[in-house]
């Protein structure tokens, strides 16, 4: 295996990709790998994790990048999947904004899974879900599924996602089956740097404006939203629960901050640790925190199986993980949303939301509609493809 560092800037190494690579990326840094000189594959992501650990060990390849998939338990159709790359080039610094690649085509044919009207309905099951059943929470998805008369220029549309949300991680990886998810998702699920670790949970979201204005207000009432503030309380309280039997210290702030991309505001909180046991993994810890609230709700269990009983689709990779470790135990970990996995002609792409007893179907419908523009933004798509 070779590794480089130079001379390629972030923005470079970005535009390097082809389909088959492993890309993850932010303005500041980015880790694109090829080839394969082994896989590492297993449904249940704490086993993933010795197994990588002990073949990046045996095989003296520094690293492995991959994905978990959302659903790690029992009967799980899609495992957690790891490569060890035959080569790695890293690139850190400031860097110009990547270069924009040509938009795609309109779909010959869009199916949305379930409809406006079925994801309505779906939140108000949810909702007397949550009261029937004990739960506090539980994130529910749409899926689009695009067909094209050609085939989908992946590429293209990774450096249109890296251009257009800079301050996000833009990924690319290769699925099972030859699919490859694609997507820029602006949540860290954990980073792990020594016996440092650092994690950024959002949850709690508002649709942005391009009216001054009205985007003001809705940053505004986000941060001022009693129902918003709860779902995001959930998610830290399951991260502080998830990485204290890690971690002998822990700092989390007293409440959250308000942020942006360019299509949601967001509240989130950034947590920092320090390991009390270094031979514990960043992709030790991305399995005791995945699934978060935020992606799957709260009490775990029962919350997937209602998502899996509502949602007309299996998610896949879709609210799963993506990201590296490395020999060293070190590695960042992403939360795959606003992606979409996508096959030669044909793509899938993903949009949620958390539900607790206070949300309104409408709203929650329309949160969607404003998370799958990170992606279609990407591919020259507007909202009507939504």
């Amino acid at each position: 295996m070779t590794t480089s560092t130079a001379p390629a800037t972030p923005a470079e190494t970005t535009v390097r990709y082809q389909r088959g690579d492993f890309l993850f990326a932010t303005a500041r840094r980015a880790l694109l790998a090829r080839g394969a000189l082994g896989t590492v594959t297993d449904a249940d992501p704490r086993r993933l994790a010795r197994s990588a650990a002990a073949e990046l060990d045996r095989s003296g390849v520094p690293l492995a990048v991959g994905v978990l998939p959302f659903d790690t338990g029992p009967g799980a159709a899609s495992p957690g999947h790891l490569v060890l790359p035959r080569t790695v080039h890293r690139a850190h610094g400031e860097t110009s904004a990547v270069p924009p690649a040509a938009d795609l085509p309109a779909p010959v044919a869009t199916r949305r899974l379930p409809s406006a009207d079925g994801h309505r309905e779906n939140v108000r099951a949810a909702v007397a879900a949550l009261r029937d059943r004990d739960l506090r929470k539980a994130v529910l998805a749409r899926a689009l599924e695009l067909e094209f008369e050609a085939p989908i220029p992946v590429d293209a549309i990774v450096r249109n996602l890296a251009r257009g949300n800079p301050r996000h991680f833009t990924y690319a990886a290769e699925l099972p089956g030859g699919r490859t998810l694609v997507g820029a998702t602006p949540e860290l699920l954990l980073s792990r740097t020594g016996d440092s670790v650092f994690t950024t949970p959002h949850a709690g979201s508002m649709p942005r404006s391009a009216d001054p204005e009205t985007d003001r207000a809705n940053g505004e009432a986000l941060l001022a939203s009693a129902k918003d503030r709860e779902e995001h309380d959930l998610v830290i309280d399951y991260v502080v629960e998830s990485l204290r039997p890690f971690c002998r210290k822990l700092d989390v702030p007293a409440g959250p901050e308000l942020v942006s991309t360019p299509a949601i505001w967001h509240l989130r909180t950034s947590i920092t640790g320090e390991l009390a046991d270094r031979a514990v993994t960043a992709l030790d810890l991305a399995a005791a925190m995945h699934p978060t609230p935020a992606v799957c709700g709260t009490p775990t269990v029962p919350a997937r199986d209602l998502v899996q009983e509502l949602e007309p689709f299996d998610r896949g990779y879709y609210a799963g993980a993506v990201g590296w470790v490395d020999a060293a135990g070190d590695g960042e970990w992403a939360v795959a949303i606003r992606c979409a996995e996508v096959a030669e002609k044909s793509m899938r792409l993903f949009a949620g939301g958390g539900i607790v007893p206070a949300s309104d179907p409408d709203t929650e419908y329309q949160e969607t509609i404003a998370k799958f523009r990170t992606l279609l933004g990407a591919m020259g798509l507007d909202d009507s493809a939504s």
